[in-house]
């Protein structure tokens, strides 16, 4: 392990606890290495997540992947900041690049596109895409994300179509009496 590495998991153990830690490692970092994805993509987080200046974000993820196009690292963090930013064609057109990427989590890459159609008030589309997610899904990580993302945008739909979505009440008579349903 080289002096950045120690420095980028320095920067990594204290994010977002200790901001000062956090910048004060990747500040090492990068005077060894000007030009280190995972420090420029940390400090794009930090401007994109905690000082909420998603343009100067921008200018530090553009930035990596200039020095390294298939940078794994950058492109989750990109895509928050262009849907926080409102910016969903530029989302669009790098998760559609992120996705031909060698490595990439499509899942992680897949989940930005139900944001997206989410903000944009797609919901149905954005159902839809959950579906996708759900096939491109290999491991427990996300399920819990998945699971919050169909009961969200559920109901946004119960509010904007309440009359499709009714609950149906029980008839008073037919309670306990649905036994031709049972699978034996």
């Amino acid at each position: 392990m080289n002096s950045v590495e120690k420095y980028l998991f320095q920067a990594l153990d204290s994010y977002p606890f200790s901001l000062e830690e956090t910048i004060e490692s990747l500040d090492y970092a990068l005077s060894l290495d000007p030009q280190n994805t995972m420090a420029l993509t940390m400090y794009g987080r930090i401007y994109s997540e905690q000082l909420k200046n998603h343009e100067v974000a921008k200018t530090y993820f553009e930035q990596a992947l200039s020095v390294n196009i298939h940078a794994l690292e950058v492109y989750g963090p990109y895509l928050d900041c262009l849907i926080q930013n409102d910016d969903f064609e530029e989302a669009e057109k790098l998760m559609g690049f992120a996705l031909s990427i060698k490595g990439i989590d499509v899942s992680e890459i897949l989940i930005k596109k139900v944001l997206i159609l989410e903000h944009q008030m797609k919901l149905k589309e954005a159902k839809e895409a959950i579906k996708e997610v759900i096939l491109a899904n290999c491991n427990n990580f996300y399920l819990p994300v998945i699971d919050d993302m169909e009961d969200r945008i559920q109901e946004k739909l119960k509010i904007l179509f309440p009359e499709k979505y009714k609950k149906k009440k029980k008839k008073k008579g037919n309670q306990g009496n649905n036994n031709s349903k049972l699978p034996f």
